[in-house]
């Protein structure tokens, strides 16, 4: 009788084990409240802006190449080649911005570029170098960023850090970059972590789960952006499992596993 009495409170026991170890799915799929978002407020086009530390690489094009010579500064590759080394055809020399937001432009000098996008940053040197052409030149000023990178740590399947190369990327894409998060992310928490122009590191949580993330001004990454995807209680409290509590889990098992085997023989 003891043995039956032990049965009820022992399966409780075991069902309250199973329940407490089993994690809510209500918060698991992105964009849950699509239907209400107002995309008209996300119609625009991003264009990223030139931040301290960044490497530009500038092209000046005109009609008479000469003309463009004194503004496309070259740099040699060097390779080797068995036992002495040479030179590969010549790479566009790259310019770095400044803390201020400053280059080092040919002929121009310093020029303020930080805080410009590529568009207003081409539209300033192609003003700048006119002075020094022809009347009847018009240049064309091309701007990329060579240095595009970001970070995805935390709950996801591939953390590191990217490259971008289309100077343009989201939380999103970053995200499936990394191989997405990880069944234990926690997706209504997602950290941004933002270094401004001055150096102010400024933290930013982002809700996946709201579909209104799409008109957030934090839905495009910037440079050197870090994102950080936070465990869930349910991989914490595994991460804190160790081999003492799983011996009591094994044994809790054991024990139930015997007390319903005896209940069968002695009913």
């Amino acid at each position: 009788m003891k043995i039956r009495t032990l049965i009820v409170p022992m399966a409780l026991m075991a069902m309250v084990l199973v329940l407490g170890s089993c994690g809510s799915t209500k918060n698991i799929p992105y964009f849950q409240n699509s239907q209400f978002v107002d995309e008209t407020q996300s119609s625009f086009l991003y264009d990223a802006r030139i931040l301290p530390k960044d490497q530009l690489t500038i092209t000046v094009s005109t009609t008479n190449p000469d003309a463009a010579v004194p503004f496309n500064l070259t740099i040699p590759t060097p390779y080797n080649t068995n036992t002495r080394s040479t030179y590969s055809q010549a790479m566009l020399q790259s310019y770095l911005v400044d803390n201020a937001g400053y280059i080092q432009f040919p002929i121009v000098g310093a020029l303020k570029v930080g805080g410009l996008t590529k568009s207003e940053a081409e539209q300033l040197i192609q003003t700048k170098i006119k002075h020094y052409m022809n009347a009847e030149e018009t240049p064309i000023v091309t701007v990329r960023m060579s240095s595009y990178s970001i970070s995805v740590l935390g709950e996801v399947a591939r953390p590191g850090t990217f490259m971008v190369s289309r100077e343009k990327i989201s939380i999103l894409e970053a995200l499936a970059q990394a191989g997405d998060l990880t069944i234990y992310g926690v997706r209504d928490k997602v950290q941004l972590i933002r270094e401004d122009a001055n150096g102010k590191k400024e933290f930013h949580m982002l809700n996946l789960n709201d579909a209104n993330i799409i008109n957030s001004p934090y839905y495009y990454l910037q440079q050197n952006d870090v994102v950080y995807v936070e465990p869930n209680k349910v991989k914490a409290r595994n991460s804190t499992v160790g081999t003492t509590t799983s011996l009591w889990f094994t044994s809790v098992s054991i024990l139930i596993s015997l007390s319903s085997l005896l209940y069968n023989i002695l009913k």
